[in-house]
């Protein structure tokens, strides 16, 4: 035989409100999943993005720097020099555009490497997999009709209770 009840079983009410609840707060779990593994993706590609203009930015500045240095070159072919004996001054822009450029090659190293960094939310989506797959296997109960003179009265009696 079964137990009498003793007040320690839950009512059918009860135990609805409390599925409802743990299935609101599973929702809500997978929601703040999903932001801080975007948010953390972002950060990366903002760094990234970040370290990628800085590249191209030293590129752009460098290209001046090349220009000077090709036509102190061509100077120093044709015979020109710095009149003092020492570097001549196309090596030195050469030496100050090698540096941009291998800043630059750096910062765009990095930056690679932070954008490959980035992937999609894979526990969020394997999360709401989950879910799905639990809540596709759910049915609703059929209700059954309701005999409307009786159960009219009983839903008043209920209501204005």
């Amino acid at each position: 035989m079964s137990e009498p009840f003793d007040g320690t079983e839950r009512s059918l009410g009860q135990l609805v409100a409390s599925a409802t609840a743990e299935m609101s707060a599973l929702v809500h779990d997978e929601i703040a999943l999903a932001k801080a593994e975007i948010r953390q993706d972002v950060k990366r590609g903002l760094t990234g993005s970040a370290l990628g203009i800085l590249a191209i930015t030293a590129i752009l500045f460098s290209l001046p720097m090349l220009s000077f240095a090709l036509a102190y070159g061509i100077n120093a072919w044709t015979g020109g020099h710095n009149g003092e004996g020492g570097w001549n001054l196309a090596w030195c822009f050469l030496l100050s555009f090698a540096a941009n450029v291998l800043i630059a090659g750096l910062l765009g190293f990095v930056a690679v490497i932070k954008f490959r960094k980035i992937k999609p939310p894979e526990k969020s989506i394997n999360s709401a997999k989950q879910t799905a797959a639990v809540l596709q296997g759910v049915k609703p109960r059929p209700r059954p009709e309701l005999v409307k003179a009786k159960d009219d009265a009983a839903a008043v009696a209920r209501s204005s209770a």
